[in-house]
């Protein structure tokens, strides 16, 4: 079996077993799907998938629970991958986990796959958070200044943090970026204190 002859690579002392594991999992897809040609259609339906079990706790609970039967498991994966128009090896990959019983670990493993496809496409994910709402003209100003400054493309994970007071945060990779009055203030205070 491919995805088997993948996964079949040496753990590294430094990361945990479910990142590990995530991360061989979500490699031997995304070769898989490279190599098919079809890596487009499974990211739009992983995408689908990861949407699924956000929107779903019975399925997430489904899913992750190891006294369900492996033959249940398939049969949603089956059901899932026909109401869904799942590529073919995207269903084999689900069933593949369900038989290994590393289905509990899918979204990671869906995260890892999406980081891969962006990083593919050169795009750098950063999160960026502010004290109040920026309109989407903001938000796609500061991409392009920062993409243009960094040499790849920026795609941001967008929250809104009132606890903030007031500025921004933005984390890419180790790099971070505090502009927040509450990070101005924790400063100060730390400033004081040592006087």
């Amino acid at each position: 079996h491919y995805f088997t002859k993948i996964l079949t690579t040496k753990m590294s002392a430094n990361k945990s077993f479910s990142t590990e594991t995530s991360e061989r999992y979500s490699r031997a897809l995304f070769e898989v799907a490279k190599e098919a040609g079809d890596l487009e259609k499974i990211e739009t339906d992983i995408k689908i998938f990861k949407s699924l079990l956000e929107n779903s706790l019975e399925l997430k609970n489904f899913l992750s629970n190891p006294t369900q039967s492996i033959n249940n498991q398939n049969n949603v994966n089956d059901l899932l991958s026909k109401k869904f128009s799942f590529s073919k090896n995207l269903k084999n990959f689900l069933s593949l986990l369900i038989e290994k019983r590393r289905i509990f670990f899918v979204s990671k493993i869906i995260d890892s796959f999406l980081k891969l496809c962006s990083k593919k496409r050169g795009e750098v994910k950063a999160s960026l958070i502010s004290s109040k709402e920026l309109s989407e003209s903001e938000l796609e100003s500061i991409s392009k200044d920062l993409s243009s400054s960094m040499g790849s493309i920026i795609k941001f994970d967008y929250k809104i943090d009132k606890e903030l007071i007031g500025g921004l945060k933005l984390q890419l990779g180790s790099f971070m970026i505090d502009t927040s009055i509450k990070n101005k203030l924790k400063k100060f205070e730390q400033q004081m204190i040592e006087n």
